[in-house]
């Protein structure tokens, strides 16, 4: 097993000897969840992953009790207090990443990967980590996860990645009525309806498994193969990403957004303005 390198103390990788990398979310007493750290350590992971030579398959997979819990806590504690974007985020507007934003990076950088990425998903995958583990090529789900697109209980819409992610793998009314109810899904209803591929015994076991299969088959017909699924899965994805964007930028901070927040941590009945 090479050395673990690690980003931003908060993603750690390393790279077996076959050509499999492991992505492991490193902050697992938070439950993964995403504060600033953890969306520079994934953009960080993702580009040194994109230069890494015999690179043939990744697994992502969560430390400790969960995937990742989705934003961490503290920025919706500063979105209730008027502060703007969470944790100090550039202007959602702006394209860093070639056709995305920088949150939109954290699960869109998987799909823009040359090579397989395989999630392996326990406990819990909310919101943004949701986000992330849609942007992987196969999903294998513990019994015991999780699922829920979370921010609409945050007065927000998706905006990592979501929208287009999802487009490909649930029927639209679905999609919907998880967007707008942020209703929570077990594991087999998440697999039954297309978050999740099949369920598994052991996620971590079976990922590595496929990955190292992946990495014993001819790597330009891999990379041909992701290519062609991409291309056949993404339509205008560029148009998409934006439209995330533009509909967030809009909410966060807004008087409303920040009521949502603030109803969640008091436990009360939101009182919006209409």
């Amino acid at each position: 097993m090479a050395e673990t390198q690690r980003f931003h103390d908060r993603v750690a990788l390393q790279l077996d000897d076959d050509g499999v990398a492991q992505l492991r979310l490193s902050r697992p007493d938070k439950m993964n969840a995403i504060d600033a750290g953890m969306f520079a350590g994934l953009v960080a992971a993702a580009e040194a992953l994109q230069a890494m030579r015999g690179l043939h398959a990744v697994v992502l997979h969560g430390e400790g009790r969960a995937f990742c819990a989705g934003l961490d806590m503290a920025s919706f504690g500063r979105m209730s207090e008027g502060g703007g974007v969470a944790n100090g985020l550039n202007d959602l507007l702006e394209r860093t990443h070639g056709l995305a934003n920088q949150p939109q990076q954290v699960a869109w950088a998987w799909r823009e990967l040359q090579v397989p990425v395989i999630a392996a998903v326990h406990g819990v995958a909310f919101g943004g980590g949701l986000q992330i583990a849609l942007g992987a090529d196969v999903r294998y789900l513990a019994a015991d996860a999780r699922m829920s697109v979370m921010e609409m209980h945050w007065g927000l819409v998706p905006d990592m990645a979501g929208i287009p992610l999802m487009r490909e793998l649930l029927r639209s009314d679905v999609a919907r009525e998880l967007v707008f109810s942020a209703r929570i899904v077990d594991a087999e209803e998440a697999c039954r309806i297309g978050l999740g591929t099949r369920l598994c015994a052991d996620p971590l076991a079976e990922a590595l498994a496929l990955a190292r299969g992946v990495a014993g088959r001819n790597p330009d017909a891999v990379r041909g193969a992701k290519r062609l699924l991409n291309q056949a899965a993404d339509g205008d994805a560029a148009s998409l990403l934006m439209a995330e964007s533009v509909e967030q930028a809009k909410l966060i901070g807004s008087a409303n957004q920040r009521e949502a927040v603030l109803a969640v941590m008091e436990k009360r009945a939101a009182r919006f303005q209409d």
